[in-house]
C-alpha cells in the first residue's frame, strides 16, 4: 500500500489533504475522457489527480473537477506518491506498465484484458464481488470486458436467487467497443452509404461503396460483422472466450457452461445482449422481473404490451444494465430469455473501474 506522505498530498487545495493520490493512465483516449467526466460528476474522494498520455498526446490541456490539468508522459515517476492509478490503455502497456506502478506501491486498477484471468488477480464487479477487491497479492485488480459488464450484474442478480448452471449468449457490440478508430470508421461509412438506396441490394455492394473496413474485418454500416476481437482457439474470439472466462470468474462458477457468439453492429457506443440463462431452481417471469428491477445498477424496462424494451439508442450515456423481454422459456421451466444493453465506455469500461477505484481509495 502506498503511503499517502510526501509530495503526493504536499500540495492539494484545502479539503483534500490526506486524501489519495490518483494517476489516471489513458487521460485521453476514448474511456479516459469518460473517466475525467466520471471523476468530475461523482463524489469527490482524490486529492491530487494525474493524467498521462501517450507521447502525441504529451502536454495536451485537459480540465478535470473543472480544474485544467496538462497530461504527462508515462514513465516511472509519474507514480511516485501515487496510492491508485486507473489504467485505460491497450493491453500491452498495461502488461508492461501496471507491474511498475504496483511495484513503486500504486494499487492498479486495469481496464484492459491484460490481467482479467490471472489468478493471482481479481476480476472486480463492485455490484457483485466488492470484498474480493481487497485480495490482490500483485497489487493489480482487473475490470471485466465491455460485453461481460453489459450483463453480468443482472445476471448475477437472478444467479444469486435461483443458481445459474449454462448461458447462451449473442452479443451485439457497439463500434466503440474497437476504440476510437471504430467509432471514427462508423461514422466515416456511413457518410459514404447515407442516401444511396442503390446500396444493399447486390452481394459486395456495400463493400465495395465503404472502401476501408478500419478495425473491422468487413463493412459495418448496413452490415453486422460477426467478429469481434481476435482469433482464438476453435474458431472461437477472444471476446467470446473472455465473455465465458470472465463470467465464470466473477461468479465463482469454474465449470458453468457459457457459448457466446460476439456480433458488432452499426451502433455507436452502446452493446445489447440477448441472454438465455438455464438455472438449478425453477424461474417465475414476474419474480425475475421483480429481482432485477430492485437490483443496484438495474434498470427493468419490460412492458412488451407498450413496446417498451431497452435498445442501445436508448441507453447510451446512461450508467445502468437495462434489462427488459423477460421471458420463461417455452422448453425449459428452469430457463430465461432476456434482452440487456449498456453502454459500453461508461458501465462497460470507465464507471466500473472508477468504482473500483473508489472502493479501494478509503483505505488510503
Amino acid at each position: 500500500m502506498a503511503s499517502t506522505a510526501g509530495p503526493a498530498t504536499a500540495n492539494k487545495p484545502d479539503g483534500r489533504a490526506g486524501r489519495p493520490t490518483l494517476t489516471v493512465v489513458g487521460a485521453t483516449g476514448t474511456v479516459g475522457a469518460v473517466l475525467l467526466d466520471l471523476l468530475s460528476t461523482r463524489l469527490d474522494v482524490y486529492g491530487e489527480i494525474r493524467l498521462v498520455a501517450s507521447p502525441r498526446s504529451t502536454g495536451r490541456k485537459l480540465s478535470v473537477r473543472g480544474e485544467p490539468s496538462e497530461a504527462m508522459p508515462l514513465a516511472p515517476e509519474v507514480f511516485d506518491g501515487a496510492d491508485i492509478a486507473i489504467f485505460a490503455v491497450p493491453p500491452p502497456v498495461s502488461a508492461e506498465w501496471a507491474p511498475v506502478a504496483a511495484a513503486a506501491g500504486t494499487v492498479v486498477v486495469d481496464a484492459s484484458s491484460a490481467f482479467r484471468t490471472n489468478p493471482s488477480v481479481p476480476l472486480i464487479v463492485p455490484e457483485v464481488n466488492p470484498e474480493r477487491v481487497h485480495d490482490r497479492p500483485r497489487g493489480i485488480v482487473a475490470s471485466p470486458g465491455c460485453a461481460t459488464l453489459s450483463m453480468i450484474v443482472a445476471i448475477a442478480a437472478l444467479h444469486h436467487r435461483y443458481g445459474l448452471r449454462e448461458l447462451v449468449v449473442s452479443s451485439y457490440q457497439a463500434a466503440s467497443g474497437a476504440g476510437r478508430s471504430g467509432i471514427e470508421t462508423l461514422y466515416a461509412q456511413l457518410e459514404k452509404v447515407g442516401g444511396d438506396r442503390a446500396l444493399g441490394n447486390r452481394a459486395g455492394d456495400v463493400r465495395g461503396a465503404v472502401g476501408e473496413f478500419g478495425p473491422f474485418p468487413a463493412p459495418l454500416a448496413m452490415n453486422v460483422v460477426p467478429w469481434t476481437g481476435s482469433l482464438g482457439t476453435g474458431g472461437w474470439t477472444s471476446d467470446e472466450l473472455g465473455i465465458r472466462d470472465e463470467t465464470r470468474k466473477i461468479l465463482r462458477l469454474p465449470a458453468l457452461k457459457v457459448a457466446a457468439t460476439c456480433v458488432r453492429v452499426p451502433v455507436m457506443k452502446a452493446h445489447s445482449l440477448s441472454v438465455h440463462a438455464v438455472f438449478g431452481d425453477r424461474v417465475d417471469q414476474r419474480e425475475a422481473q421483480a429481482i432485477l428491477a430492485g437490483s443496484p445498477g438495474v434498470v427493468l424496462c419490460d412492458n412488451p404490451e407498450s413496446y417498451e424494451f431497452p435498445t442501445p439508442a436508448d441507453v447510451v450515456g446512461t450508467d445502468p444494465t437495462w434489462a427488459g423481454r423477460v421471458r420463461c422459456s417455452l422448453d425449459d421451466p428452469k430457463a430465461l430469455e432476456l434482452f440487456l444493453c449498456g453502454d459500453g465506455l461508461r458501465k462497460g469500461a470507465a464507471l466500473n473501474a472508477a468504482q473500483i477505484a473508489e472502493l479501494i481509495a478509503p483505505e488510503f
